[in-house]
């Protein structure tokens, strides 16, 4: 059945008329689009808030900051994912494009409102905190010690677990998780955050490296934001959707003359 999770709808009810066609389909991306705002939105007010706060103290705040961001993630793909899949995350959005999962229209769209949730929620932040807490307006960064390539290096791969995660549990048919998707993929950014917070900031989101690097004027080593998580989207979409989502023959059994195979669970899902 087709779901938010992809872009293979089915309007039902629609008139012939291509204009009626048109708007309908024109009506769906919108109602996904302002879904996709929200939740980056949130993303960024939460995720980059809680960078703000715990600014000031030394160290100790790296726990705060990744519950704030798994814990915004698990709620808003909880709330939003059955309408457009709870990306929030251009890395994520580009992992079902190249796997053909969501329309080249689509994907645009919800970058253009992932980009334009992290700039407005960043701006709000701005006007919010005083300036001597203000900062950088929690934008990643490469912590001391770590070269930019090492940096690079670890937002590919931590992109590629989330990922990794987003399409075994919310895209794969076979999977008995979706209903708890969000925790999964929550769970996965706080675990990331955990691990590499201190190290690069573990944006594993361009989004969420554009708003407050816009609005902050901090652009130092911004590419590792870019192509390290865009990177780890691709390779993450395209291994799981290659090793578990393209179709495979069930094995044969018996001699080959037969012809006779043996079904596999998931199998049907997957014709």
């Amino acid at each position: 059945m087709p779901t938010a999770l992809d872009d293979r709808r089915v309007f039902t009810g629609a008139s012939s008329d291509p204009l009626s066609s048109l708007h309908a389909r024109m009506e769906d991306v919108f109602r996904r689009a302002v879904a996709e705002f929200v939740g980056t939105f949130a993303l960024i007010f939460v995720g980059a808030g809680a960078v703000l706060i715990v600014a000031p103290s030394t160290g100790a705040g790296n726990l705060d900051v990744a519950f704030a961001n798994g814990l915004v993630i698990a709620v808003m793909v909880s709330a939003v994912g059955h309408i457009s899949g709870g990306h929030f995350n251009p890395a994520v959005t580009l992992g079902f494009l190249v796997t053909g999962r969501l329309s080249p229209v689509v994907a645009g769209a919800y970058w253009i409102v992932q980009f334009g949730g992290a700039v407005v929620a960043a701006a709000l932040l701005k006007w919010i905190f005083p300036s001597d807490l203000q900062g950088n307006l929690g934008s990643p960064a490469v912590g001391p010690g770590f070269e930019t390539e090492a940096a690079l290096i670890i937002e590919a791969i931590l992109t590629f677990f989330l990922v990794w995660v987003v399409f075994a549990t919310a895209a794969d048919p076979r999977g008995t998780f979706k209903s708890i998707a969000g925790l999964a993929i929550g769970l996965t950014i706080t675990l990331d955050v955990l691990m590499a917070g201190p190290i690069t900031g573990a944006a594993m989101n361009p989004a969420r490296a554009f708003g407050p690097e816009l609005l902050s004027g901090d652009w130092d080593n911004f590419w590792i934001w870019y192509i390290g998580p865009f990177a780890g989207g691709i390779l993450g979409a395209l291994a799981y959707e290659w090793l578990y989502l393209r179709p495979v023959k069930p094995p044969v059994v018996g001699p080959p003359e037969t012809g006779v195979v043996e079904p596999r669970p998931g199998d049907t899902a997957l014709s």
